[in-house]
């Protein structure tokens, strides 16, 4: 099974390294009927943003299936979720075939520390924080996040070089308590005004959507959630504590 049009012959840092590796068969596939000129080590080096935005999507599915196999059982709930995203951010033309690659991947043991540090590697620090805010979308999908996909997700952060502030901000963007509010802007519930002010100007800017632009305006318009959350949790407090 090759990678279809939607990849264009175009994978970059993904091809090879941990990653390629576990797709195998179909980067080759993929690669022989593109009709690659110079090997696959061509394709290193370079950094369009077609590049970079495949990449993104292989790393997504990669991770996607490790989090989904997490708990033992792959939830209905899970795949609409992917499938769902795919479409928005990718277009249906890439839904099928990617389902498909992700079907190959659940069946597979996927080596987190190397596939983190190749992601770590090559991946802009935004991107990585996009990318961890999907996946921890998939284990919220049923409702419920479960110790084991917990587990799972802390580790994928570390392997990326998400800081576990940042991480547990991310995670704390699925659940709608008031406590949360206070977790996504990494403060406490005793923080000051300008504390709080702080740090959310600080998260702001760090998860501002401009900063995943390089991988399409639909990906773009996912990472709004996320900035969407962070100003939502600086509301929520701001309504609480009646600061005007």
């Amino acid at each position: 099974m090759g990678l279809g049009k939607w990849i264009t012959g175009a994978l970059g840092w993904a091809l090879g390294g941990p990653i390629g590796a576990i797709l195998g068969f179909s980067l080759g596939a993929m690669m022989e009927g593109e009709g690659r000129e110079g090997g696959m080590s061509g394709l290193f080096g370079r950094n369009s943003a077609n590049e970079q935005r495949n990449s993104f999507l292989v790393s997504l599915l990669v991770l996607s299936s490790a989090v989904m196999k997490a708990d033992g059982k792959v939830m209905r709930s899970e795949l609409a979720y992917v499938k769902r995203f795919i479409e928005q951010n990718f277009g249906p033309q890439a839904t099928g075939e990617a389902l498909g690659i992700l079907k190959d991947l659940l069946q597979k043991d996927i080596d987190l520390p190397q596939v983190g540090a190749q992601i770590k590697m090559y991946m802009a620090a935004p991107q990585r924080l996009q990318l961890l805010h999907y996946l921890v979308g998939i284990a919220q999908a049923d409702g419920h996040v479960s110790s084991p996909e917990l587990e799972v997700l802390r580790k994928i952060a570390l392997y990326l070089g998400i800081s576990q502030a940042d991480s547990e901000s991310i995670l704390a963007m699925f659940d709608n308590r008031i406590d949360a509010a206070y977790r996504i802007l990494g403060v406490t519930p005793d923080a000051s005004e300008e504390e709080v002010k702080k740090a959310y100007k600080k998260l702001a800017l760090k998860h501002h959507p401009d900063k995943v632009e390089a991988l399409g305006a639909d990906v773009r318009k996912a990472a709004e959630e996320k900035f969407k959350a962070v100003a939502g949790a600086y509301e929520t407090i701001k309504k609480e504590r009646g600061w005007k």
